[in-house]
């Protein structure tokens, strides 16, 4: 049996492996650099709304803290930070006339907890 010699190539199937290739390349490309917001809608994702959200504590000069801005005793404000992911941002603020120890009571307590993000605000009061 003779076999027939090959007139031309029939290129179609090999454009057709290519492009879907291409698609899968420009897919991949989209979804990894942020192209796609794959937290979900917000009614589903709202754990990393709360994430997001900086969580502020006061100390005043007597020795009060203020929890999202409702005073707070030193053990609630643990028992109430405790079930917060440890990468929540925390920012502690203080004026000058707070005594260090209350400032350093509250530090203690949310960097002892294991939180990484804790921030330090002061400001001058205008006399």
């Amino acid at each position: 049996m003779e076999e027939k010699e090959f007139d031309y190539i029939n290129m179609i199937p090999l454009i057709d492996v290519m492009l879907v290739l291409l698609t899968i390349v420009a897919h991949d490309e989209y979804f990894r650099y942020g192209g796609h917001d794959t937290r979900g809608t917000p009614a589903v994702s709202a754990e990393p709304e709360a994430v997001a959200r900086t969580r502020s504590v006061d100390v005043d000069q007597t020795g009060r803290v203020y929890y999202e801005g409702r005073q707070v005793s030193l053990e609630t404000l643990k028992t109430q930070v405790e079930v917060l992911p440890r990468d929540v941002p925390f920012l502690i603020r203080a004026d000058k006339r707070v005594p260090l120890q209350y400032f350093v009571d509250v530090l203690g307590a949310v960097k002892g907890m294991g939180f990484k993000r804790v921030s330090v605000q002061t400001e001058r009061i205008k006399e």
